[in-house]
C-alpha cells in the first residue's frame, strides 16, 4: 500500500511514491488490544489486509482512556456504539467521529472511571448492540409470522 498509481496529462501510468498519512505505516510496537487494556501499553494495533481486522487501538491509549479506529464503519455503528457503551455507569466519556468522508474510517474515543478499562467498555458495548440486534431481529421475524399466519387465515 506504499504507492499509489496515478495517470498523467499523457494517460502514462505514474507511481508516487508519497502516499497520505493515513495511508503510511506506523513505525511503532504492535500491542494486541487485549495487551493494552490488560497492561494499558501504548501502541497500536496493525492492520493486515485480508486478515477482517476492523479495529485498532490508537497510539497514546491508557487503560481507562483509549482511542479506536474501525475500517469501514460510518455514522450508523457510530452513533449506536456511542450511546450504548454511555448508557455504561463506568463510563466517564464517549464520542466518535468521522476524521474525512472520502476514507472509510471512524475514530471512538473511549474514557472509563478506574476500575474498568476503556477496552473492557468497548468490548461490552459491542456485546450489547450484538444482543439489541437479536432482539430487534426476534421480534421481526415473530410479527412476520404472526402477520402471515393471519393473511392465510382470512383468505381461507
Amino acid at each position: 500500500m506504499g504507492k499509489i498509481t496515478k495517470f498523467g496529462e499523457d494517460g502514462e501510468e505514474v507511481t508516487m511514491k508519497e502516499t497520505p498519512t493515513s495511508h503510511q505505516p506506523e513505525a511503532q510496537d504492535d500491542v494486541s488490544m487485549a495487551d493494552a487494556g490488560e497492561e494499558g501499553e501504548e501502541g497500536e494495533e496493525e492492520y493486515e489486509e485480508g486478515e477482517g481486522t476492523k479495529v485498532r487501538l490508537l497510539p497514546g491509549s491508557t487503560p481507562t482512556a483509549a482511542s479506536f479506529e474501525f475500517l469501514d464503519e460510518n455514522h450508523t455503528l457510530g452513533n449506536a456504539l456511542r450511546y450504548v457503551i454511555m448508557k455504561n455507569p463506568d463510563v466517564e466519556f464517549c464520542a466518535y467521529a468521522i476524521p474525512h468522508p472520502s476514507e472509510a474510517k471512524m475514530n471512538v474515543r473511549i474514557q472509563t472511571y478506574e476500575g474498568t478499562t476503556a477496552v473492557e467498555a468497548l468490548r461490552k458495548g459491542l456485546r450489547d448492540i450484538q444482543d439489541l440486534c437479536d432482539v430487534v431481529s426476534d421480534k421481526f421475524l415473530e410479527a412476520r409470522k404472526d402477520f402471515t399466519e393471519k393473511k392465510a387465515a382470512a383468505s381461507a
